[in-house]
């Protein structure tokens, strides 16, 4: 799997996350990953790398474009 494809599928996870979160009050990623707490870590770890990756792409696209 290219990175730039795992990276657009983990800011999608991160999305639903934080809208369940906020909407319904349920950690998805903790609920399937509870039991390792580590490995819950390094998940929002990567989402939250993906984000930056993907903001810096546009930005950078947008750069480009101008």
């Amino acid at each position: 799997m290219k990175l730039k494809t795992l990276s657009k599928w983990l800011v999608i996870l991160g999305a639903l996350e934080v809208g369940f979160m906020s909407v319904l009050n349920f950690d998805l990623v903790g609920m399937v990953f509870g039991k390792w707490p580590t490995v819950v870590m390094i998940i929002y770890a990567a989402v939250g790398l993906s984000g930056l990756w993907g903001a810096y792409a546009m930005l950078m696209d947008k750069k480009k474009k101008m």
